[in-house]
């Protein structure tokens, strides 16, 4: 059963790691799964703080992944109105709805387009929407790091448990 559990632990692990990149897949979450389901071994035990303390960490990485590209488009010089753009834009995303680019272009796509229509509604100049349009952007690029970082930690902590 201990074999089973770790095979487990390790596969959610990395499928996190997937997850940090690939749409539709919760990346922390998941790799914060295989530590408990690691947990669960009789060979291996973390402390309950750890546990907490990386579920705190899997919750909030989750939370900023999507509040970090309005925050970015704003930081890029983004109007109220290219920030509601760009959250439109996510939540289009997240749905996805069954127009335009899905999947990772889609989670790339409509923030950027929904900051970049946004303040070209705002009657901003085309250099100044598609600077907003670039912090969404690289808003998606650092959330999708913080996921990324945090899934490799999570496997780092999960091999230095079993070697």
């Amino acid at each position: 059963m201990n074999t089973f559990l770790l095979i487990l632990a390790f596969v959610l692990a990395v499928v996190g790691i997937l997850g940090s990149i690939v749409p539709g897949l919760p990346g922390p979450p998941l790799s914060w799964a295989g530590l408990i389901v690691m947990h669960l071994t009789q060979s291996i035990s973390f402390t309950m703080s750890m546990l907490i303390i990386t579920c705190a960490f899997a919750v909030i990485i989750t939370v900023l992944d999507y509040v970090i590209p309005s925050i970015s488009t704003k930081k890029f010089g983004g109007s109220k109105a290219g920030v509601w753009g760009c959250n439109i834009g996510l939540i289009i995303s997240i749905i996805g709805l069954p127009f335009g680019p899905q999947g990772l272009l889609g989670v790339v796509f409509w923030p950027f387009l929904g900051a970049f229509l946004g303040e070209t509604l705002n009657h901003k100049p085309t250099k100044e929407a598609l600077r907003a349009a670039w912090g969404a952007f690289m808003g998606f690029l650092c959330g999708t790091g913080l996921k990324l970082a945090y899934a490799v930690v999570i496997v780092a902590i999960m091999l230095k448990a079993v070697f």
